[in-house]
């Protein structure tokens, strides 16, 4: 079964089988070895010389790790989907002083309403979705990066939950403080780990939060990174060993920007397809470059056609919460070939 979802996505057999691999002590050099290797090749897949840390949650729990821990006074969240909206509810769950700016769905991030509120000078910190899941708009970080560097008192945090391993993001040259990805969906891997990048500023900030959780606490995940390359609690060792084995791959035998060529080549592909015969959700110059959002302009009932190549051997992505039958989306990330996209394009043109 093919695995056509915006994450989890299809792993190579080689990742899966470092699953396997027998358990090691987490308070061992060994682990201390892993982990450093695991960050060196992250640094390079993000371009950044800031430290790389793990999370053993899903890409939310990072998301709230940083949040909960960096802002010190009040937030803003620009969000143009759902994931977007995510970081909002993950500020107002843990009292935190916040306000919401909300993009259309399928349009990105309005640069403009951007420079506004941050010229307000009343915000410490902001959050940016870089790629959004819900509707394949992956926003532009460059243009959004020179306005956010106008203001080096703001930390910000960028969520790439579902663009890294699969679009360029150098993070040190768009001053980004905390980057954060998770292993489900172009880095190629099964759920349960995320990644997160932590600049200075997002260091010396940490450090004047006064309650910043327990679990999720950044500032006490940083300092044991810091001091032994270990997590502070008990990490998910099999996934490390899997992400080692994965990043090898990317990062010594398909390529970094060979990794990123590919994913642009099949977005391509997925574009000039959807173009043909339905709909891209997303505004033009704005579509994702790992799931591309489709309008459902032929009105087919989307659950008989995920039935359908189901029986096919093909998981269906309908469209995401409040478009679960006016859209649906097409995964094009992590290991997957232009072969296996072609196919699965053919058989929704058959139904």
């Amino acid at each position: 079964m093919k695995l056509f979802i915006p994450g989890p996505v299809d792993v190579r057999p080689e990742v899966l089988d470092a699953l396997r691999h027998e358990q090691i002590s987490h308070r061992s050099k060994d682990i201390s070895i892993l982990q450093a290797r695991i960050e060196s090749n992250l640094q390079k897949i993000w371009y950044t010389k800031n430290a790389v840390l793990l999370s053993s949650s899903s890409g939310t729990g990072a998301m709230e790790m940083a949040l909960r821990s960096l802002t010190k006074k009040k937030a803003a969240v620009f969000s143009c989907g759902a994931f977007g909206d995510r970081f909002y509810e993950i500020a107002t769950y843990n009292a935190l002083d916040v306000d919401f700016y909300r993009f259309d769905d399928g349009k990105p991030i309005d640069l403009n309403v951007f420079e506004e509120v941050l010229n307000k000078g009343i915000y410490d910190t902001i959050t940016v979705t870089h790629n959004e899941t819900s509707t394949g708009v992956m926003n532009d970080l460059d243009s959004l990066s020179k306005i956010w560097g106008k203001h080096p008192e703001v930390v910000v945090i960028v969520d790439a939950v579902s663009s890294f391993a699969g679009v360029k993001i150098p993070v040190d040259d768009l001053k980004i403080d905390v980057c954060v990805a998770s292993s489900q969906k172009a880095l190629g891997l099964p759920p349960g780990l995320a990644v997160l990048s932590a600049s200075d500023k997002a260091v010396k900030r940490m450090n004047e939060i006064g309650y910043r959780g327990y679990y999720l606490d950044l500032k006490r995940v940083y300092e044991k990174h810091i001091q032994s390359h270990q997590y502070p609690t008990t990490p998910n060792t099999a996934l490390m060993h899997a992400l080692d084995v994965q990043l090898d791959y990317i990062v010594n035998v398909e390529g970094i920007e060979n990794r990123f060529k590919r994913h642009k080549e099949l977005a391509e592909y997925t574009r000039d397809w959807v173009n043909k015969h339905f709909e891209c959700f997303a505004e033009e110059g704005y579509r994702s470059d790992t799931v591309t959002s489709v309008i459902n302009s032929k009105g087919l009932d989307l659950d008989d056609v995920k039935a359908t190549l189901k029986a096919k051997g093909y998981i269906f992505s309908q469209g995401y919460g409040k478009y679960k039958q006016r859209a649906f989306r097409i995964p094009h990330m992590a290991d997957r070939t232009l072969d296996d996209l072609k196919a699965y394009l053919k058989e929704i043109e058959s139904l």
